[in-house]
């Protein structure tokens, strides 16, 4: 379960809750009570705002809008650490009411690439291009062509900051582990799991160029097989070819 913020517009910001859960009508309410919840211990001092449910989605969710202009004369500009502080009282909201919540930094879930925009999803689902993506995969081609790799230092770090983060997980398994009994090992084991099945570490950057090479690799492969077809006399080669 998580929560997620997202700034829209100069006048309003918008803060779309999701909760993935089931349709029971008991975890409906939860969910509705928890975003009401968090709105007035959030906002309702000095931000007016709205929110409605909406259930005929696949997973019950909340739309809550909230006036970025305050009370006050000032507007709300959440940074990181704001938006993180909402998962988490999101969640606690939601614990609070009987459903299992977390919100923890993508990072520590071994991901490194931030989820795509809703407007770019709904491009993907009906088969047409973002933007967005043109002009990636322009950028690797380009990259790919001039055979020069254009250095990009936070990749490092990234890489880093992952090695560390899943080197600290392995380090408390084998802490859990020492201790000899039954409830710490079988921890370390799921611990040792979850770092198992962490996603590998790779920028959106590294896949384009990755599956760029697949295709060309690929279209080489065919080209050479209906090659030998042809000096062959296969007929085949000519259906491939086609």
């Amino acid at each position: 379960m998580c929560a997620i913020a997202q700034v829209v517009g100069e006048l309003l910001l918008w803060c779309r809750f999701w909760c993935r859960c089931l349709r029971g009508k008991r975890k409906v309410v939860a969910v509705k009570d928890s975003a009401r919840a968090f709105a007035i211990e959030t906002f309702g001092y000095n931000h007016d705002y709205v929110f409605v449910q909406h259930l005929d989605d696949k997973h019950p969710h909340v739309h809550l809008t909230v006036q970025s202009l305050g009370h006050d004369g000032r507007r709300l500009n959440p940074r990181k650490a704001d938006l993180q502080a909402w998962r988490e009282r999101f969640a606690g909201e939601l614990r609070l009411r009987g459903i299992a919540a977390e919100a923890t930094p993508r990072r520590t879930r071994g991901r490194i690439r931030k989820a795509d925009r809703g407007a770019v999803l709904a491009l993907r689902e009906r088969k047409i291009a973002p933007e967005v993506d043109r002009l990636a995969r322009e950028e690797v081609v380009r990259e790919v062509r001039s055979d020069k790799t254009t250095k990009r230092p936070w990749e490092a770090r990234i890489r880093s900051r992952q090695d560390a983060i899943r080197q600290r997980y392995l380090d408390y398994a084998a802490e859990l582990q020492r201790s000899g009994t039954v409830r710490d090992g079988a921890l370390a084991r799921q611990i040792r799991q979850f770092v198992k099945d962490m996603p590998a570490v790779e920028t959106r950057r590294y896949v384009l160029k990755r599956e760029l090479s697949e295709l060309a690799d690929n279209r080489r492969r065919d080209a050479e097989q209906s090659y030998d077809a042809d000096q062959r006399g296969d007929p085949r080669g000519d259906e491939r070819s086609k």
